[in-house]
């Protein structure tokens, strides 16, 4: 068995990542970034007013104070400021461009005002409540890496640089094929010893979170002819292949060599971890394949730290694997001597920092956990259990 480490570096070594296309503002939610995206213009563009108030030249007031001027002109978001004349002020309000000559801004809070006279008695410094032209970034200076993941914040950014499109990642497209003669489609008529298949579901929505596309094929039987052609139709046209089942060594196992006999070239097949052990992991002509395993612990857990990783180097992803929080066990817990466990769990914030909870039902074809879980909590190898308290390393289903 392969170490967890070591098979998703194998996994994701020299894996190109796609070629560009241009979207929308409105479309580029969650997709990568293909090239930097460089401020063409200052941000702000202008100096401009943090408050309402009162622009003055602080650099020109006379004395030690209180002061009294005379309140000529007013600038308003939107539209060119008044030039300031000496020993005046103008009202500006949040926003607005800074006048000419001026150089500070009073708030509105600390004057009184009597018609056109204005007094205040604190000395403003120069740039005070004034948004320097530039001061967030500087024309030419990179505002978003190629390879950033596209968030809220970084699209209100890219329009804030005036731009209408980005250039992105091409979306990667995920074919999934689910084997096995107990299955049958959720809501369809059951028959006797069936169980509805719940894995395709599951993992297109991962895939999703990831960028990719996702298309399903209907469900294969375990029968040797028809399993080598879903998988030859699956390739055609796919980026990543997904098999369901079948990896195992049983007698009705029969997607390894399956993919065998449609041209994939098979890397590796056993990790050492669990749930996942029998993880297939090879290459088509076009496409890369995982073959996960059946009971659905497995095959979320295997997908989501090989398989979103994957989609994610493939878009060029800065960030392709996922940031481990660190926490405590809230209870002592057992775990395996030879094996990486990772553990279906919650988190809780305790004094000094996260619990976490590991759900007692660890059984991989247990669907109460996977859905009450916030993630996985990684329970290292070792002889004897881990105490109360153990730190340990845990990543949350939303983060990979």
């Amino acid at each position: 068995m392969l170490a967890f480490d070591d098979a998703r570096a194998r996994l994701l070594a020299d894996v190109a990542s796609f070629s560009g296309e241009r979207v929308t503002l409105s479309e580029a939610l969650g997709r990568v970034l293909a090239v930097d995206l460089v401020a063409r213009e200052p941000l702000p563009l202008f100096d401009y007013s943090a408050m309402d108030g009162y622009a003055i030249s602080a650099a020109n007031l006379k004395g030690g104070g209180p002061w009294k001027l005379l309140v000529s002109g007013e600038s308003r978001a939107g539209r060119p400021a008044p030039e300031l004349a000496p020993e005046t002020a103008c009202r500006i309000f949040t926003g607005a461009p800074i006048p000419k000559h001026a150089d500070a801004v009073v708030m509105q809070e600390n004057t009184s005002r009597n018609g056109d006279s204005l007094h205040f008695g604190t000395r403003p410094t120069p740039g005070q409540h004034i948004r320097r032209a530039g001061e967030d970034l500087a024309r030419g200076t990179i505002a978003l890496p190629a390879g950033a993941r596209l968030t809220a914040g970084a699209l209100a950014l890219a329009a804030m640089l005036d731009q209408s499109e980005l250039l992105v990642a091409r979306r990667p497209c995920v074919t999934i094929v689910c084997t096995g003669d107990e299955l049958r489609a959720p809501g369809s008529k059951a028959f006797p010893a069936s169980i509805p298949e719940s894995n395709s579901v599951a993992l297109g929505a991962l895939a999703q979170q990831a960028g990719a596309t996702v298309r399903s094929m209907p469900i294969v039987r375990d029968e040797p002819s028809a399993t080598r052609r879903a998988i030859e139709q699956a390739l055609d046209g796919t980026d990543v292949l997904l098999t369901v089942g079948g990896v195992s060594v049983g007698e009705h196992d029969l997607v390894r060599g399956a993919l065998e006999q449609a041209g994939v070239r098979l890397d590796f097949w056993k990790v050492a971890i669990k749930p996942g052990k029998p993880l297939v992991v090879g290459r088509g002509p076009k496409a890369h394949v995982l073959g996960l395993p059946g009971n659905p612990a497995s095959a979320l857990v295997t997908f989501a730290l090989f398989g979103m990783p994957l989609l994610r180097t493939m878009q060029g992803d800065g960030r392709a694997l996922p940031m481990p929080l660190m926490g405590r066990l809230s209870a002592a817990r057992k775990r395996s001597a030879d094996r990486l466990e990772l553990a279906r769990a919650t988190l809780r914030i305790a004094e000094g920092g996260l619990s976490i909870h590991a759900h007692d039902n660890q059984s991989s074809g247990a669907a109460t956990s996977l859905a009450e879980s916030d993630g996985l909590a990684f329970l290292p190898p070792g002889i004897g259990p881990l105490d109360a308290g153990a730190a340990v390393e845990f990543v949350r289903w939303s983060d990979t």
